[in-house]
């Protein structure tokens, strides 16, 4: 039989190369990989596996590439996401929305122009969570996603609208809602939380510390990929939509802090209960002392509300039309993050 041509964009990152590695899984895909960057430290790259180096921001390198590589399905993976506190800022937000949009409407132009058959675009679901403030619970697909404060959350629904209006009868797409991703090579996650026990922040409780909130691991998103790509190739029924895709079990916040740090052999000495109306104005105290002193701390206004209101969705569309089921539970997903975190970590200490 022969292989059907899929191009992975961000390929060589943390979520692309998962994703490379479960298309290889199914021994039905060839496959390209697209990005500016070579294969990110600890990432896998593959000897079948094609890489070319091009900028999304580039139309005529895209054209060249897609041209030869005639893909039959595109993954569109490439997206910035700002770390830290950067994450609420709307100084500096020029290059996300480029790339999360302007480089989002390349790929479509350059996968209809090559005549792929489809795309699937990877979304998040701050395209409805980025609406500060706000509680959201169960949330499904039909919720509407028009008032996000982030450039992020901005960004990636203009993007995701931009996707799901190219869907034609001959052209194909769908986008993946991911919840906050851990595993290993993860930055924002794992790393973050770690962070919280050098800086003295782990005793703080934010708010009542009753909130439930959603992760998933990458490798469970990868799977919701490959799957989204075999939906449209056999049946279409995928074909504009959006689905949220979440490891299926929602988790107090404070819970799931806790059980990262004690992967770290770190148990919070004493604990202290902060009203979420006094952590919002000492997050806005953070955020000038770190103006005044160039030294960036974890807490601020957004990172108050993120950590305080109930964020968690269904992913019954993504079971009943994908046939998803994360395979990787989020305990175990803990435990292989922290893990590979400290490994990174001692190997650190040795240079």
């Amino acid at each position: 039989m022969s292989l059907t041509k899929v191009l992975v964009t961000g390929g060589t990152g943390f979520l692309g190369s998962e994703i490379v590695k479960a298309l290889l899984e199914e021994k039905t895909f060839e496959v390209t990989v697209v990005d500016i960057n070579p294969p990110s430290l600890g990432t896998g790259s593959f000897s079948t596996v094609r890489y070319v180096r091009a900028n999304i921001m580039s139309p005529s390198d895209l054209h060249e590439v897609f041209q030869e590589a005639k893909p039959a399905f595109v993954i569109h993976t490439v997206g910035v996401y700002p770390l830290g506190p950067k994450r609420y800022k709307r100084e500096g937000s020029d290059p996300v929305f480029a790339i999360n949009v302007e480089g989002t409407r390349n790929i479509v132009e350059a996968s209809k122009e090559c005549g792929a058959r489809g795309l699937v675009f990877t979304s998040s679901v701050t395209v409805l969570f980025d609406e500060m403030g706000m509680d959201f619970r169960n949330a499904d697909e039909t919720w509407p996603t028009g008032r996000l404060q982030t450039a992020y959350g901005e960004s990636k629904a203009e993007a995701e609208k931009l996707v799901l209006s190219a869907n034609t009868s001959d052209f194909k797409t769908c986008a993946l809602r991911a919840a906050p991703i851990l595993g290993p090579n993860d930055v924002a996650t794992t790393a973050a939380l770690y962070r919280c026990i050098n800086r003295g922040e782990t005793p703080f409780i934010i708010g009542d510390g009753t909130n439930l909130f959603d992760f998933v691991y990458v490798s469970n998103v990868a799977d919701a990929h490959v799957l989204a790509v075999q939906n449209l190739f056999m049946s279409g029924a995928a074909a504009g939509e959006a689905f949220f895709i979440t490891n299926g079990e929602p988790v107090v916040f404070r819970d799931f802090c806790l059980a990262v740090w004690k992967e770290f052999d770190h148990y919070p000495p004493f604990q202290i209960t902060i009203p979420t109306r006094l952590g919002w104005w000492l997050g806005w105290g953070v955020e000038w002392a770190s103006w005044l002193t160039g030294r960036e701390g974890t807490f601020c206004r957004g990172a108050i509300l993120d950590a305080t209101d109930t964020r968690y969705v269904s992913i019954s569309k993504a079971r009943r039309i994908l046939r998803y089921e994360p395979k990787v539970k989020l305990s175990e997903a803990v435990r292989i993050s922290c893990q590979h975190f400290k490994e990174q970590l001692k190997a650190q200490a040795k240079r």
